[in-house]
């Protein structure tokens, strides 16, 4: 027998008809060469980071995944060769996502707003998605707690730590974090909210003082635009699913593609799908 609350979760857990209407916009927006952070497109749907490796390398990101779940939570692994996603049916990996970095040997070689090339040089690519913090922030809003790079129109705020990850093979790197500054009086909220999503990185890695993750100069982020704090905002940092591009780079595999930090992939799924 259904209960009403298992049959209200299970409502919880499937898009609406207007979220899924703005999923699929977005992605048949990237489809077409648009390009933009994704923070705050289709409230309430899951993002995802992008990482393609190829087959020789996949178990040892998978398992670097694995080690580092606070970072790295995988929602989905692709397998060889295939592009459309289970969490967006009708979707295209090399294409939906609104910019892509190649990279060659551990360098950054090209940022396009479509990889299907990548595909085509190397068929073997299997594909992980990660949780993004992208997620939860549509909690945040919800609850009134202001996401200050929205309100400015600007990237999120990144920054490689001096963290390192636990390796996995020939995979290592540094754990790279996002920032968000949350009013002093709201900051346990955060806590509270980001931490119902563990496949989003769930709840903050620290707060308050970057030079306890490394961070010398919080006016200089790596990847993202640099934040702005008023006055009573508290640096939050949470894990980042970029830090599988900082191992790229610290491991210099011969080829990968990765989204662009801030440039997600949109899905279908609902955000109270992955909560806790």
């Amino acid at each position: 027998m259904t209960t009403r609350a298992s049959a209200a979760r299970a409502s919880a857990t499937r898009a609406s008809a207007s979220q899924t209407t703005a999923g699929r916009d977005a992605r048949a927006r990237y489809r077409l060469g648009a390009s933009e952070a994704t923070s705050g497109i289709a409230h309430g749907l899951v993002q995802a980071n992008l990482i393609a490796v190829p087959a020789d390398w996949a178990f040892e990101t998978l398992l670097f995944a694995q080690r580092n779940p606070k970072p790295c939570p995988v929602l989905e692994v692709l397998e060889a060769g295939r592009v459309e996603s289970r969490l967006a049916p009708g979707s295209d990996i090399r294409t939906d996502i609104p910019r892509y970095r190649i990279w060659r040997d551990g360098e950054l070689a090209e940022e396009t707003t479509d990889a299907s090339a990548a595909w085509e040089e190397h068929p073997d690519l299997v594909s992980f998605l990660i949780g993004c913090s992208f997620t939860f922030e549509a909690g945040l809003v919800d609850a009134g707690i202001p996401i200050r790079h929205r309100e400015l129109g600007r990237n999120v705020p990144m920054y490689r730590t001096s963290t390192a990850c636990e390796p996995a093979g020939r995979l290592h790197g540094d754990m790279v974090v996002s920032m968000r500054p949350i009013p002093a009086s709201m900051v346990a909220d955060a806590v509270t909210i980001s931490g119902r999503f563990p496949a989003a990185h769930g709840a903050p890695v620290h707060i308050g003082d970057p030079a306890s993750l490394g961070i010398a100069d919080l006016g200089s982020p790596e990847f993202g635009d640099a934040p702005a704090l008023l006055d009573g905002d508290v640096p939050v940092f949470w894990a980042c699913g970029v830090t599988p591009q900082a191992a790229i780079v610290a491991s210099r595999p011969p080829f990968a593609v990765t989204h662009a930090p801030g440039s997600m992939f949109v899905t279908d799924v609902p955000d109270a799908a992955y909560a806790a």
